[in-house]
């Protein structure tokens, strides 16, 4: 199985119950925020991105009051890495590709407050690892 082209790493998405404490522990290893805090309502959370360190992590809560939604899975089960982003320059080739190789999309592209607008989509690898595909457009 050859691998996707044309991908390159953005960061790694963290599951949070609290976003502002876990930027507050994150800073202990030269972690400091970039950007500014977003909300997204489509998909039901609160984030914000780390740099600083390498890799750049992308910090994600539940919104408040939100009914049970995209983080819950993983908060339920204490995993705190659960998602690899790749920006490309072409969205639907890439899931195209990725498709070809196993594996299974989750969320057909949308908009995401995160990134401008731009869109993303979520693509589950064979190994169960859930990848971000992020629009470089």
């Amino acid at each position: 199985m050859t691998g996707v082209d044309g991908l390159e790493f953005h960061h790694i998405g963290v599951a949070c119950v609290d976003i502002r404490a876990e930027a507050s522990r994150m800073a202990s290893l030269g972690y400091s925020l970039e950007g500014v805090e977003f909300s997204d309502v489509r998909q039901g959370v609160r984030g914000l991105f780390l740099g600083g360190q390498s890799p750049r992590l992308e910090l994600l809560q539940p919104l408040d009051g939100a009914a049970p939604g995209v983080l819950t899975p993983w908060l339920k089960n204490d995993v705190k890495m659960y998602h690899l982003g790749y920006q490309t320059r072409a969205l639907i080739g890439a899931i195209e590709r990725v498709r070809a190789c196993g594996g299974k999309l989750i969320v057909p592209p949308v908009p995401a407050v995160a990134f401008a607008g731009r869109e993303i989509a979520f693509v589950m690898l064979p190994n169960r690892l859930l990848v971000e595909l992020i629009s470089a457009q």
